[in-house]
C-alpha cells in the first residue's frame, strides 16, 4: 500500500466538510444569539470569573477559540474592552473549545446524514428567519459528523503505511516531535478543534499511540493562537498584548502539559482507559484545559503585568461613555434637573465628535495609517453608545407629567442634537472610507484638492464649535455667524467641484479612484455642516429642527454606513 492509494477525495473533502460544518454552525449559533452579543460581552467581563465565563459560551457559539481570542482582540482594538477583561475571555476560550472534540467523541456520525435533513429542511422552508438560522446550527453540526466519519474510513488506512508507520513511532518516542506537528497543523488550519478531531479519529483507528496522541493535542494548544496573532497585526497596543497574553497563556499550558506528560497518561487513561479511543482525548482534552485554566485565574493580574513588559509602551486613554449625571432617579423626582444633566451629557457627546472630525482630517494627511483608523473606529463606537443612552434617558423624560413648557421644548432640542452630531459621527466614517479607497490603491489627491478639503475643514470644525455655543447659549449673534459659515461651506463644495472637473478634463487628475470620490468627499464635508446648523436651529428655536435628515441627506452610494 501507498500514499498514492489512500482514498485522498475522502480524506480531504470530509476535512473540508468538518471545517465548514464548524464554522456554518458557529456562524448560526451567532445568529440566534443576535445582535445583542458584543454588547453581552462587554457588560458581563468587569470581573476574571464573569469574563471566563463569557470566553467559554462564546467560543461554544463561535466553535473556534481562535475566533474568541480574535473578536477579544477586535474589541480591545475598537476600545470597547479592556485588556484586562480580555484576559478572562481568553482563559475562558481554552475551556469552550474542548466541546468540539467532546460531541465528536460521542460518535452519533451514523446519526449525520439525519441531522443534515432536518438542517436543510429548516432552511428551505422555515418561514421566520430564526428558524432559518436554527437550521444553520443543525445543518453545520451535521455537517461535522458526516465529515469525519469520512475522513475517519480514509485515515483508519493510514496505519497500514510503512512510511507514517514509521513517523507515528518516531513521535511516540519523541513527543516533542508529536507537539511540534500539532503546532504546525493547527497553524496551518486555524483550528485547534480540526486537529484534535484528526487525532481522535488516528487514535482510534490505531494509528497513534496515547504518548503521541496527548502532544499533538498539546501542540494544538500553540497553534490556535495564530489566528489572534494575525488579528493583532497593525493594531493597537493593547491589541498586540491581547494576543500576546494568548500566546503566553498557551505555551506556558504547553510546557506544563509536556513535563508531566507521563503521570497525566496514566491519569487519564485511569479514569477513562475502559471507553472509547475518542472519548479518551476528548477526557484529556477537557481535563488538561481546566486543570490549566483554574491555575491561571488567580494569577490574572500577574499575567497582565508580565504581558505588559513584554509588550512594552503606553497605550492612548481608552475613550469611555461616562454619563453618571443621568440618574434615572433624578429623572422621576426632578425632571428639570434631569434635563438639564442630559444637556451635560450633550456636551460631552459633542466633545467626542469633534475628536473624529479631528482624527478623519489626520487620517487624509496620514493617507490612511491604521493606527488613525483605529482612533477613529473607537471614537465612533463612544459616540453609538452616547447616543443610545442618551436617547433612552430622554425617551424616559419625555413621559413625566410634571415638565414644563421650556422642559419639553428642551428635550426636543436634545433629540435633535444627539441625532444630528450622531449623523456627524456616521459621515465621519463615510470619509474615512472613502480616504481609505484611494489609499489602498496607493492613489492620491491633487494637492490643490487636498488643499480646497482642508479649508472646507477649518470652516466645518468652526461651524461645529459655533453650533456648540448656540446649543448652550441660544444666542442670537451666534447663530447669524454659523448660517454665514454655512454659506460660506456651501460655496466652496460648489467650487471645490467646479475646481475638479476642470482638472479632470485638463489631464491633471490622473487617480481614477480619487477622480470618483472626491466630490462625495466634498458633499459629506458639507452635509457635516448642515447637521450642526440643525442642531443650532433646533436649538434656538426650542422645536425640532424644520430640515429633515432626508431632505439634507439624500440616499446614494455615498451613504457607506
Amino acid at each position: 500500500m501507498s500514499l498514492a492509494s489512500l482514498n485522498w477525495g475522502m480524506i480531504l473533502g470530509g476535512f473540508g466538510l468538518f471545517m465548514f460544518g464548524i464554522k456554518f454552525m458557529g456562524n448560526g449559533l451567532k445568529a440566534v444569539a443576535g445582535v445583542q452579543l458584543r454588547d453581552y460581552i462587554k457588560k458581563y467581563t468587569s470581573n476574571p470569573l464573569s469574563a471566563l465565563c463569557i470566553g467559554i459560551i462564546l467560543t461554544i457559539i463561535m466553535q473556534s477559540s481562535s475566533a474568541t481570542s480574535a473578536i477579544s482582540i477586535g474589541l480591545v482594538r475598537a476600545g470597547l474592552m479592556t485588556f484586562e477583561q480580555a484576559a478572562g475571555i481568553i482563559l475562558g476560550a481554552t475551556i469552550g473549545t474542548t466541546v468540539t472534540s467532546f460531541l465528536i467523541s460521542i460518535n452519533i456520525e451514523k446519526y449525520a446524514m439525519f441531522i443534515v435533513f432536518v438542517g436543510t429542511m429548516l432552511i428551505c422552508f422555515a418561514k421566520k428567519q430564526k428558524f432559518v438560522y436554527f437550521g444553520d446550527v443543525i445543518l453545520g453540526f451535521g455537517l461535522i459528523f458526516y465529515g469525519m466519519a469520512g475522513m475517519g474510513d480514509s485515515l483508519a488506512t493510514l496505519k497500514e503505511l510503512p512510511e507514517f508507520e514509521a513517523i507515528a513511532l518516531t513521535m511516540s518516542e519523541n513527543p516533542v516531535l508529536a507537539m511540534l506537528a500539532g503546532v504546525v497543523l493547527t497553524a496551518a488550519v486555524q483550528s485547534s478543534a480540526a486537529t484534535i478531531g484528526v487525532v481522535q479519529k488516528l487514535y482510534q483507528a490505531g494509528a497513534l499511540t496515547f504518548s503521541a496522541s496527548l502532544p499533538f493535542m498539546f501542540g494544538a494548544n500553540i497553534g490556535t493562537t495564530m489566528t489572534g496573532i494575525l488579528a493583532s497585526i497593525g493594531g493597537t497596543l493593547s491589541g498586540k498584548r491581547t494576543a500576546a497574553l494568548h500566546t503566553t497563556i498557551n505555551v506556558i499550558s504547553t510546557i506544563f502539559g509536556m513535563l508531566l506528560l507521563v503521570p497525566f497518561s496514566k491519569l487519564i487513561l485511569s479514569i477513562a482507559g475502559g471507553v472509547n479511543p475518542m472519548m479518551q482525548i476528548a477526557i484529556a482534552n477537557i481535563i488538561f484545559k481546566l486543570i490549566t485554566t483554574l491555575l491561571f485565574l488567580p494569577f490574572t493580574k500577574q499575567l497582565v503585568a508580565f504581558v505588559k513588559k513584554v509588550v512594552p509602551g503606553d497605550e492612548p486613554e481608552t475613550l469611555e461613555v461616562d454619563v453618571e449625571e443621568m440618574d434615572t432617579e433624578i429623572a422621576d423626582i426632578l425632571p428639570s434637573a434631569a434635563v438639564n444633566a442630559a444637556q451635560q451629557a450633550i456636551l460631552k457627546l459633542l466633545d467626542v465628535v469633534r475628536l473624529n472630525i479631528t482624527e478623519t482630517r489626520k487620517f487624509m494627511t496620514e493617507k490612511g495609517s491604521s493606527e488613525a483608523r483605529d482612533r477613529i473606529e473607537q471614537t465612533e463606537a463612544v459616540i453609538n453608545r452616547f447616543d443610545s443612552k442618551i436617547t433612552s434617558y430622554l425617551i424616559r423624560l419625555n413621559t413625566r407629567a410634571n415638565l414644563t413648557k421650556q422642559d419639553t421644548n428642551d428635550i426636543r432640542a436634545y433629540f435633535d442634537a444627539v441625532k444630528n452630531y450622531e449623523r456627524v459621527g456616521d459621515l465621519a466614517m463615510n470619509l474615512v472610507e472613502f480616504y481609505n479607497m484611494v489609499y489602498e490603491k496607493d492613489e492620491n489627491f491633487t494637492n490643490d484638492a487636498l488643499s480646497d478639503v482642508q479649508k472646507m475643514y477649518d470652516i466645518l470644525i468652526d461651524m461645529f464649535d459655533l453650533s456648540a455655543q448656540v446649543f448652550v447659549t441660544r444666542d442670537d449673534e451666534t447663530y447669524k455667524k454659523l448660517q454665514d459659515l454655512e454659506k460660506q461651506l456651501d460655496k466652496m463644495e460648489e467650487t471645490g467641484r467646479a475646481a475638479h472637473f476642470k482638472r479632470m478634463s485638463d489631464g491633471i487628475c490622473t487617480s481614477p479612484i480619487a477622480e470618483s470620490v472626491y466630490v462625495d468627499v466634498l458633499g459629506t464635508l458639507e452635509r457635516m455642516g448642515d447637521h450642526c446648523c440643525n442642531v443650532a436651529k433646533s436649538a434656538f428655536t426650542g422645536k425640532a429642527s424644520d430640515i429633515s435628515d432626508d431632505e439634507i441627506i439624500a440616499p446614494g452610494p455615498s451613504d457607506i454606513y
